[in-house]
């Protein structure tokens, strides 16, 4: 789905100023990751980000370097009243109180300031003055604002709370956008709007549109597209709404969507601990084995061991294994070995999650990685699902490989998002597994913004 604004411009939307990007609800910087990938030179001239986690990761990824003590001359108290003053969140969803931001203790609290200063973020868009943005001299500079507020009374895994003016959801503070627009006296040339596809959907159409004409009363031209990962270099199948809104008399036209050439395969670790395997609960699974078996003979159950000096130890319903043919999942234990079958039949019958259960009932395990989705009952061999923020009972993706069933690794959301493993081992250093899925289930694929951007460049 694709549209452009009514009264459309004579020219092509063209970059030819250097860039000062801002980053309102930013993560750990999606839009900043894409112009750096594409080799664009431009400054990370302002963020908007309110969440601890984020904070770090933002500061990790983009200025690893940067270890000044801005801290220094204040005094805890000092501090406090800051980071109150700027509306921090530990939790995504709500402000800390003074009492909250004391407890994390004067260490901590140095640090978030540190980060804060260190990566201009302005923290929570509450909070924010159009002067804030320091917008005055478009003549030399394109600003960049892009905002990608929060989906969650939008998509269906929320309750369709909705983004409506005055409602107090927080997707609702797409409209501290308008008031900071409203507040700036020279305006960001370009905005670059990005959520669910729910935004423009029927229940949200009346706010949506409420907001294309508030753009183009300010002068702005808007078009908008769903773009999917899968259409743009990676396998990920995740819609997204993108909207471009441009001062002048220009035109727009998002990039076409190409042929996938890279799949879920190609993105995934070698060699994957236990622990991201199911647990005996849930499905009996082997440990830390490798596609080694190439000369393992394919005969009856007597020929199919696989000495363990080519397969390390194998752990099979918590216990070491003697013996496993990884090709066709046959696992021995205490002298009793299980078929590719019988394995998957004992998982259907022990699994606690009804989902997993009922898809891997219509799922041909057999030779083929595969990616498991639980909320539509599907397996795929090229793409996986979309990335979520956590793994839930309900809405899980799983990868099944010849080892067993599990959860994607951290490393491997970051990737199917587009990060280089040099920029996820930056943004994981000070994160927990937990944290690192949340922020990769709520971040833009760059696939996708390197193909928006790319048009204007």
């Amino acid at each position: 789905m694709r549209q452009m604004s009514i009264f459309d411009g004579s020219q092509p939307l063209k970059i030819t100023k250097p860039i000062r990007l801002i980053e309102c609800f930013a993560g750990y910087g999606s839009q900043a990751l894409a112009l750096k990938y594409l080799g664009v030179g431009f400054e990370h001239w302002k963020i908007a980000e309110w969440a601890v986690k984020s904070i770090q990761a933002y500061k990790d990824m983009h200025f690893p370097d940067d270890n000044t003590d801005y801290s220094a001359e204040y005094s805890k108290e000092w501090l406090i009243d800051y980071l109150f003053a700027k509306g921090i969140s530990a939790d995504y969803n709500k402000p800390m109180t003074r009492e909250q931001i004391t407890r994390m203790g004067e260490g901590k609290i140095r640090k978030v300031y540190n980060n804060i200063i260190a990566t201009h973020n302005l923290v929570s868009v509450t909070n924010v003055k159009g002067k804030d943005l320091q917008i005055n001299d478009t003549d030399d500079y394109t600003y960049i604002l892009t905002y990608s507020f929060p989906c969650q009374d939008l998509s269906q895994a929320g309750l369709s709370k909705g983004m409506q003016k005055g409602s107090g959801t927080r997707s609702g503070l797409l409209w501290e956008i308008e008031r900071i627009l409203d507040e700036c006296e020279e305006l960001p040339q370009i905005l670059l709007l990005e959520n669910v596809p729910q935004v423009i959907g029927e229940k949200n159409r009346d706010a949506f549109r409420d907001w294309f004409m508030k753009l183009e009363s300010l002068g702005y031209k808007s078009w908008y597209a769903i773009m999917n990962g899968k259409d743009y270099g990676t396998p990920q199948n995740r819609e997204r709404c993108f909207m471009v809104s441009a001062l002048g008399d220009y035109y727009y036209e998002f990039p076409q969507a190409r042929t996938l050439k890279s799949f879920v395969n190609d993105y995934l670790e070698k060699n994957v601990e236990h622990q991201y395997y199911l647990t005996l609960e849930q499905l009996v699974y082997c440990f830390d084995c490798k596609r080694v078996c190439d000369n393992t003979k394919r005969g009856d159950l007597g020929d199919r061991i696989v000495n363990p000096q080519v397969c390390k130890t194998i752990s099979c319903r918590g216990a070491e294994s003697q013996r496993a043919d990884i090709t066709n999942f046959v696992v021995a234990e205490n002298n009793i070995e299980y078929s590719i079958n019988e394995i998957r039949q004992v998982a259907i019958e022990t699994i606690k999650n009804s989902h997993l259960k009922a898809t891997l009932e219509k799922t041909p395990l057999g030779d083929k990685i595969l990616s498991i989705d639980c909320y539509n009952r599907t397996a795929y061999e090229e793409v996986c699902q979309t990335i979520k923020t956590t793994f839930s009972s309900n809405n899980e993706n799983f990868l099944y490989d010849l080892c067993g069933i599990r959860k994607y690794t951290p490393k491997e959301c970051f990737r199917l998002m587009g990060v280089k493993d040099e920029d996820f081992e930056r943004v994981s250093r000070n994160q927990s597994n937990s944290s690192l899925y949340h922020l990769a289930g709520d971040s833009i694929i760059t696939n996708c913004l390197m193909a928006i951007f790319k048009e204007m460049l």
